[in-house]
């Protein structure tokens, strides 16, 4: 039986829509999330059929009470794992402590180098021949829990934030599927910030 999953989005959703069309994924979305209404993120959810809740950041007075709304919307969803798709808030320590190694995220470099946002134009900024992307989990710091899988991409004498990214964006839609793929089949294993495959 496939694991059910959370996807959480803030933009235009091109890595939900990867996952959405993966096509042995071996999870079921079952509920998109966003903290903010109106994005296409939300478009795809509706057209695939998909359940989607927005929690909007604004209307609540800090990050724990944020993160403590979204907590609820994912356990009343039943879902067994939350996959953060270009999802631009911190979660806090409680919620990354409830789900502890269920929580996954893709960030658009070779993590540790370029975290936060931006990372591809901190990469053309810093003149790197290769940057990449990096699938790991999420703990209390931003971009820094243990790597699950990443995929290096070249950096082009004239690339610029546009054509980078669009680069990186490609190497994202085959890497996400893939690595929530095994995640669901239980084939991840975290010991300490090393992970392994089985």
């Amino acid at each position: 039986m496939n694991i059910k999953i959370a996807v959480l989005a803030s933009g235009s959703g091109t890595n939900l829509q990867a996952l959405i069309d993966a096509p042995d994924l071996g999870a079921e979305i079952s509920l998109v999330v966003s903290d903010r209404p109106g994005i296409v993120a939300l478009d795809r959810a509706h057209d695939a059929g998909i359940e989607s809740a927005v929690v909007p950041y604004g209307e609540y007075g800090s990050r724990a009470e944020f993160c403590s709304a979204l907590n609820e919307v994912a356990d009343g969803a039943g879902v067994e794992a939350l996959v953060l798709a270009g999802f631009m808030r911190v979660l806090d320590g409680g919620l990354v402590s409830a789900w502890k190694d269920r929580i996954l995220n893709i960030h658009p470099s070779l993590l540790p180098a370029f975290p936060g946002a931006d990372a591809v134009g901190q990469a053309l900024e810093h003149g790197v021949k290769v940057t990449g992307v990096t699938v790991h989990f999420v703990d209390e710091k931003v971009d820094h829990g243990p790597i699950i899988a990443q995929q290096s991409v070249p950096v082009l004498p004239d690339d610029d934030r546009e054509s980078l990214h669009a680069r990186i964006q490609i190497e994202e839609h085959a890497l996400y599927p893939r690595v929530v793929s095994a995640f669901a089949r239980g084939r991840i294993v975290v010991d300490g910030r090393r992970v392994r495959w089985e």
